[in-house]
Formats: structure tokens, sequence, C-alpha cells
């Protein structure tokens, strides 16, 4: 289930799905980083003043980021719920280290 946490000026749909945020049903990030630790900081205050939070390529508010932290938790709760999405997580974290250490 999507949730919804914002239209961008373009018409497109921010939305969290699972542990994944969206921008118009295509991947954009799996994390939000504060505006603070964020390398291009003084570029973003910039052209986004009210921006906290960044996903992906896209500036939050805090209530954004709210709604986006709040729908990770609750994807998360659901996660560890269910073994499948548990063996799942192990799984692709397994895949994930091997393609670190050069073993496809």
């Amino acid at each position: 289930m999507a949730i919804l946490v914002k239209t961008t000026q373009d018409g497109r749909k921010l939305e969290v799905v699972g542990l994944a945020i969206t921008l118009g049903g295509k991947l954009e990030a799996n994390e939000l980083i504060e505006v603070k630790d964020h390398p291009y900081r003084r570029a973003i205050r910039t052209a986004a003043p009210e921006a906290t939070h960044m996903a992906g390529r896209v500036p939050l508010t805090q209530t954004e980021a709210t709604i986006v932290l709040a729908a990770f938790q609750q994807a998360e709760a659901d996660m560890l719920a269910n073994p499948v999405a548990i063996h799942e997580r192990f799984r692709i974290a397994a895949m994930m280290k091997a393609r670190e250490q050069g073993i496809e």
C-alpha cells in the first residue's frame, strides 16, 4: 500500500511503498537524509529553505519527513511480523554483502 507524502510541482506523486520512497512510481530513495548532513546543504537551503530532509532529489519539510518516517516504522513492524519477509531481507543483505566483496 502506497502512502502519499506529497505531489511535486510537476504533478508526480512522492509515495512510500514498504521501505522505499518512490517518485512517479519509480524508486527515488530508501532513506531520508537530514539537510544539515547533506553534502549539498547550501544549495538545498538556497533552493528550498523550508526543507529539513532530502528523499533522493526531493526536498521535504519536517511534516513530510514525519509522514515518511511513520510509514517506514509501520512497514518495518509489518515486515518483522512476517517470517517470509524476514527471510527475504536476510537474503538481500547476504547478496549485497557478496556483491561488495566481488562475489556475484
